[in-house]
């Protein structure tokens, strides 16, 4: 069997003799004031130390932090998120929703963390949270004297008037009260992983009903995955024990782990919580495999996300124990009865030295008996019902108890906790003193998973819960989750699923007889709301109460999802589990209906939180995505690139000196070299698609707006090719390098789409045309060389055999030529800088030889590399359009190629094209900006509007697309995409850029900024 954060040889985290009973403390722990002397499946020869908002305690393994809060005697642990009221434990699991602290420190800082779920470790430092100064002065509460404001939808209320306050007052204070914890803002320093895992069958929860199932479905030869969220294996089995098969239930559990431990085919996961059902059958698991340690050993992942692909699955995640709504239930001190007999048997802490039960329902009497055993002192019982439960009347005979057939009226207490209880017992009450008060309203079935594939959960009378519906396929819900409360239900129905399930997937073994155990009764009468003066409240973590549901009753929010919207039931990030159904029963009792008349909301995805870091794994920082290098990439870092993410390239975006102080001083030297002298870029991330056949030029015809059929050999053409709506899909120059063989090259960002686009064409539209296409982008590495004196540099890289004067190699000519040492390469006269250029393309495996080649043969012309940026400056001031033109909205004619468009043929998008809208004479075109000030800073997103306008949504006629300064010109230069641009050349308009608080004037002008008549390309 294959374990995960799982211990095979201490199943329970206890310390036992040889005789099997846990040995007696040997460790002081006196300062622990609320630990019981004996009992629990603690290691008490491990004590641990750690900090509670700056506090020094102590605690042992096998603790969680809250039991090891509850050991101590601390009651306040945190503060409410909207009244800022004074909260305690309330749970033992991952439905606590008021104990969330601030665990460790630094870049490790996490917030709203769970004391009940968190493993104590030794040096463990946690703070509380949602509060300032301290947890015990919290001036905040002030929110509690202001609740007949902050009442079910106050904020659709509120803040409305006057409307000019919301930017500057409302909204920000909002921000600054939202949230609970504080994050790091610091770096994640932990890694986390991924990790498949598949099976036949998938076992959720590890308490009875899992560990039979688990049992049933491994002896029948079914390959089985049991998850468990908790440390230890056992479920309830550990907090409540009883007898199985004539043994104690602990006994049982040792000899079900070590059945399963030696079974191969299964596999235990321990800190594994399932949060997730998905399509197909696969599951999402979260394990969190350090958070129990400090920090990770090296090498080692904090938490993993498991997807778990299986044929069956077997929910047993059991069942929640629900509070019941009474005046001051929030206290710290009141407790569900479940916790209480939770940290007494399983952590050996008693949560009070006086403890009073408040319960409607059979099993709260199973905390009343936890206590009289461990030693405790039970102030008084209050049922409802008015009668002990016959299992339990001998114990009330024997200790002596008060029982009070009534219902608690209120709460006395405060940051110290509960101090005293109100009981009204027909037309009286009585105080009784009490430092914890165990509630329990009954259980309701984890019908979570079940529902997430919007499986409705029914109602049954019987329990006073909702059940499961339909299940996503292959899903059977067994044990409390599916409503069957006793132990021996659990055992029979979680053995019969997994006997099940393992059938169903083939498997031909036998699964053997269930385990057996007692029968235990379950009888519940509904108690959901104590109806008295004072605040009760329903969802703890979002401050919601029981008037805020009738507030939304009587506002007309009836239907549940209008409900859980309008007062937040449910939405925090236990999701409801506490306070779902008892919010729905105070709805129905309301609107005078049933609760199955009122109908529920459903869970979705996580069950629990789930890190954004996990869920991204290994996927951050320099690993976020896949990267690709250029073929000159290590060469270019050795001169110290400065490298940025252009899709998935790695692209030198300038080379900075030393002495330049920054980026822009490095783009103005490396343009003003090129335009002076001679420089070379590494363009090898342009797409380029290899296309041949003897109707290629045919093919090209179709998808380009101009013609390539009649292209020369020898010769490059620009082309612009338009999706089939008219819009512009990309641009490139597409080369004829013989009668049937073109090379067409792309953008960077668009390689793909269009690759992808024509071989669509290719084998959808015209698969009668004899033309194949093969992507041709990694096997070039290809330099843009530009200059005056590029040809001087030519000269001293190819062989002397080869004519690059301007007659012997004109501009637009294309072919092979032979390099110095006899290599072949392709030589292309082509230029995006507006300068004399040559593009120079090798096989990729020669790209950083070429580099180095290059800047050997300039190097008497003083040669320099460049990056991106210098490339961006000089394609604006040439006015050559680009991605930020080439915006998925413009036309041929928008950029001023609309001449291009060829009427002797037809092609892709050229009716769509002609369409009204598409060819109306107010549409935005492009057109140079230059700033009136030359001073003045133009930045890419500003819009432009008519001068004297007031800037807004009615005058704005466009905005600037592309943005650099010119070394050249001496100031900032911009295209831009303006209405009627080009009627309107030297025109003064405004330039407005509300994100910056910037304002000022420019003039519409040419986009051709640079060599307007193109002589120095062509010389």
């Amino acid at each position: 069997m294959t374990m995960s954060g799982y211990t095979e040889t201490q199943p329970l985290g206890r310390t036992a003799t040889a005789d099997g009973r846990a040995s007696p403390d040997r460790s002081s722990a006196a300062n622990q004031s609320h630990r019981l002397a004996n009992g629990g499946l603690i290691d008490r020869q491990a004590p641990l130390q750690f900090s509670f908002d700056g506090k020094s305690m102590s605690g042992f393994a096998g603790d969680t932090l809250a039991s090891a809060l509850v050991a101590n005697g601390v009651k306040l642990v945190a503060r409410s998120f909207k009244y800022h009221r004074p909260r305690g434990i309330m749970t033992a699991g991952s439905e606590e929703p008021s104990a969330l602290v601030e665990m460790r420190t630094g870049a490790r800082k996490e917030a709203n963390t769970r004391a009940t779920t968190q493993e104590l470790y030794d040096g463990l430092v946690a703070s509380s949270q949602n509060r300032w100064p301290s947890l015990r002065r919290d001036f905040m509460a002030v929110n509690s004297l202001l609740s007949p404001i902050f009442v079910a939808g106050f904020y659709y209320k509120t803040f409305m008037w006057p409307a000019k306050f919301w930017e500057k007052l409302y909204e920000p204070a909002i921000r600054r009260a939202a949230g609970l914890g504080e994050t790091a803002h610091l770096p994640d320093p932990d890694h986390y992983d991924k990790a498949w895992a598949h099976c036949d069958v998938l076992v959720v929860g590890s308490g009875a009903t899992g560990l039979s199932a688990a049992l049933a479905a491994g002896r029948a030869g079914a390959r089985v995955i049991l998850c468990e969220e908790d440390s230890h294996i056992g479920g309830r089995l550990l907090s409540d024990g009883g007898e199985i098969d004539g043994m104690p239930a602990l006994d049982w559990l040792r000899r079900v782990t070590d059945e399963l431990a030696s079974l191969p085919n299964v596999r235990i996961m321990a800190r594994t919580a399932v949060f997730g059902v998905y399509d197909g059958g696969d599951f999402g698991a979260l394990e969190r495999v350090n958070d129990h340690v400090p920090q990770p050993a090296e090498h080692q992942v904090r938490q993993r996300l498991w997807r778990i692909a299986t044929r069956r699955s077997v929910v047993g995640a059991g069942a929640i124990e629900r509070p019941i709504v009474f005046p001051g239930n929030d206290r710290p001190g009141v407790m569900m009865a479940a916790a209480v007999r939770t940290y007494i048997n399983r952590f050996a802490a008693m949560p009070g030295k006086r403890i009073a039960v408040f319960t409607n329902n059979d099993d709260g009497w199973r905390t009343v008996e936890a206590v009289v055993r461990a030693g405790g002192e039970i102030a008084a019982v209050i049922d409802p019902r008015g009668k002990v439960p016959a299992a339990y009347r001998a114990l009330a005979d024997r200790s002596g108890l008060r029982v009070l057939p009534g219902q608690v009226v209120d709460v006395k207490g405060g940051v110290d906790g509960v101090r005293s209880i109100t009981v009204a017992t027909g037309s009286s009450t009585q105080n009784i003193d009490t430092d914890c008060l165990a509630a329990s309203g009954g259980w309701n079935p984890n019908v979570a998973l079940s529902s997430f594939h919007r499986g409705r959960p029914t109602w049954r009378e019987d329990i006073a819960a909702f059940v499961p519906g339909v299940s996503p396929p292959g899903m059977i819900m067994a044990g409390a989750a599916n409503g069957d409360l006793s132990l021996d239900a659990c055992l029979r129905t979680g053995h019969a699923a997994g006997a099940m399930a393992a059938a169903e997937t083939g498997a031909k073994g036998k699964s053997g007889n269930a385990a057996k155990a007692a029968d235990e009764a379950f009888a519940i009468q509904p108690l959901w709301q104590v109806k008295a003066k004072g605040k009760a409240f329903v969802d703890f973590q979002h401050d919601v109460t029981a008037s805020d549901v009738t507030l939304a009753q009587r506002e007309g929010f009836e239907s549940v999802e209008h409900l859980k919207r309008y007062t937040t039931l449910g939405m925090a990030t236990d999701q409801g589990k506490n306070s779902n159904v008892t919010g729905l029963a105070i709805m129905a009792d309301a609107r005078g209906r049933s609760i199955a008349e009122t109908g529920t909301t459903i869970y979705r995805p996580p069950y629990a939180p789930v890190a954004i870091g996990a869920l991204a794994g290994h996927h951050r920082d320099q690993n976020f995505h896949a990267w690709r290098l250029t073929p000159s990439h290590h060469w270019a870092a050795e001169r110290g690139a400065v490298f940025v993410d252009t899709g998935l390239w790695k692209r030198a975006q300038w080379f900075p000196l030393a002495g330049e102080t920054d980026w822009l001083q490095s783009v103005k030297r490396e343009v003003l070299a090129v335009r002076n002298g001679v420089g070379f870029c590494d363009v090898s991330t342009l797409g380029k698609v290899d296309v041949r056949g003897a109707d290629a030029g045919t093919f090209l015809d179709r998808v380009y707006i101009n013609g390539f059929s009649k292209l020369a050999v020898g010769k490059a053409r620009y082309g612009l090719m338009l999706r089939e709506d008219g819009i512009v899909m990309d641009d490139g120059t597409t080369s004829r390098l013989a009668e049937d063989h073109y090379l067409t090259t792309t953008t960077t960002a668009k390689a793909g789409p269009v690759t992808q686009h024509l071989e669509f064409c290719r084998q959808v539209l015209w698969p009668e045309l004899d033309v194949q296409l093969s992507s041709a982008t990694d096997q070039w590495a290809q330099f843009s060389i530009a200059g005056p004196r590029t040809r001087d540099l030519l000269i001293n890289l190819v062989d002397p055999s080869e004519d690059v004067s301007n007659e012997g190699f004109p501009f637009m000519g294309v072919r092979e030529v032979m390099l110095r040492g006899g290599m072949k390469a392709r030589l292309f006269r082509i230029s995006f800088s507006g300068e004399m250029a040559f593009e120079i393309a090798v096989p990729a495996r020669y790209g950083e030889a070429m580099a180095r080649n290059i800047m050997k043969a300039g190097e008497p012309f003083g040669v320099v590399p460049y990056g991106t940026e210098a490339l961006g400056v000089m394609r604006i001031e040439k006015g050559h359009v680009a991605g930020p033109e080439l915006n998925g909205m413009t036309t041929a004619s928008d950029l001023g190629l609309g001449g291009m468009a060829s009427k002797k043929k037809d092609f892709i998008g050229r009716i769509m094209a002609g369409r009204e809208a598409l060819m109306a004479p107010d549409r935005q075109v492009v057109v140079g900006i230059k700033p009136v000030d030359k001073a003045r800073r133009l930045r890419s997103g500003a819009h432009v509007v008519p001068k004297g306008a007031i800037p807004g949504p009615e005058t704005d006629q466009g905005y600037l697309t592309s943005v650099c300064f010119s070394p050249v010109l001496d100031h900032w230069i911009a295209l831009a995409l303006v209405e009627r641009g080009r009627e309107r050349i030297g025109e003064i308009v405004r330039i407005c850029d509300p994100l910056r608080n910037e304002d000022y004037e420019a003039e519409i002008c040419s986009p051709v900024f640079y060599d307007p008549e193109g002589g120095r390309q062509r010389a």
